[in-house]
């Protein structure tokens, strides 16, 4: 219920579905607030503005998922494994909610430059295990030991974010985690001939 809620957590969580229903540029601020169940002049006690939500939106979920990839590859022995894990928390999350795989995919694409430089520090982190998952995989013997590593991370998080938009423009009309297995072996493997 919205009572037991945090306040900040009720207007991220409104601000998900505002923004995913209207669209970023017509998601007022009293939008957010009369879905959030607060005083229009509360959103301002914990945002500056329309755009500090959303990277607010962004920052909080994006903290969720990458929570869950550090937990669930703790136990995980090898580079493959861990990448598994990645792109199918990535997945599962986004399907288990697709008013944020809206804004996510859609809405965080904005032009204006300012707003993009602080969306990329938030994506920050989860590249940051992006690359240990692909350091790890080269030490190891995994990948190749040639591996450029920021080329890698590029195409696959290229990769899994393009899965997830596609999914999202066909209207979620299949099931985004059932396709995990598949986009880590492209990963892995690539699209060199089986030996």
């Amino acid at each position: 219920m919205k009572q037991n809620k945090p306040k900040y957590k009720q207007i991220i969580d409104a601000a998900v579905i505002v923004i995913a229903e209207n669209g970023y540029h017509q998601a007022q601020v009293s939008k957010i607030a009369k879905q959030a169940g607060v005083a229009d002049g509360t959103i301002y006690l914990y945002f500056k503005n329309k755009e500090d939500i959303l990277i607010s939106v962004f920052r909080e979920k994006m903290g969720v998922l990458i929570e869950k990839i550090e937990a669930e590859t703790a136990g995980k022995q090898t580079a493959a494994e861990k990448l598994y894990v990645l792109v199918e928390k990535h997945f599962t999350l986004l399907s288990e909610d697709h008013r944020l795989a809206i804004v996510t995919q859609l809405e965080l694409r904005q032009s204006i430059a300012e707003l993009r430089q602080r969306i990329n520090d938030v994506l920050k982190g989860y590249l940051n295990v992006l690359d240990e998952i692909i350091s790890m995989g080269r030490s190891s013997g995994e990948f190749r030991p040639d591996l450029d590593l920021r080329l890698a991370r590029q195409m696959i998080f290229g990769t899994i974010d393009e899965t997830v938009t596609s999914w999202v423009m066909n209207e979620q009309k299949y099931d985004l985690p059932s396709l995990a297995g598949k986009v880590h072996e492209l990963l892995v493997h690539g699209c060199g001939k089986a030996s």
